[in-house]
């Protein structure tokens, strides 16, 4: 049982912490990855199918702008994948959100917006 919480870039890491801590919270195992889909969509890829054959993963997605991190690890994945995209104010959850919420058919992405929930949710699809 394990969550991997990927991210587009460094400057992630606060918004991913606060997710680490809901999962440390519920005694769930984690690691953080960062990887840009954009920019090394193939080490993307890789990561996300040296991963897949495992027993019981999430993959939490962190991106934000135009959200290609959720999709191509969905697209490539057969385990849940759950989108909380990162933001600072109104302008960007507007962006990042939409990116977050228009995915091409056949790449399920379940997004989750507050950093709290998405833990929680990650640890009842682990424990399901």
């Amino acid at each position: 049982m394990k969550a991997y919480i990927m991210m587009g870039s460094d400057s992630d890491m606060p918004h991913a912490e606060k997710i680490a801590a809901g999962l440390t919270a519920e005694g769930v195992p984690f690691e953080y990855f960062v990887r840009s889909a954009h920019k090394d969509p193939i080490g993307v890829y890789n990561f996300v199918k040296a991963h897949d054959n495992e027993q019981k993963v999430v993959f939490v997605t962190i991106a934000g702008r135009s959200n290609a991190l959720s999709g191509v690890v969905a697209a490539n994945s057969q385990k849940p994948v759950l989108a909380c995209p990162p933001f600072k104010d109104k302008v960007d959850f507007m962006v990042n959100i939409n990116s977050t919420l228009q995915m091409p058919s056949k790449t399920p992405v379940l997004t989750v917006l507050d950093p709290a929930n998405c833990a929680l949710a990650v640890a009842r699809i682990l424990n399901a």
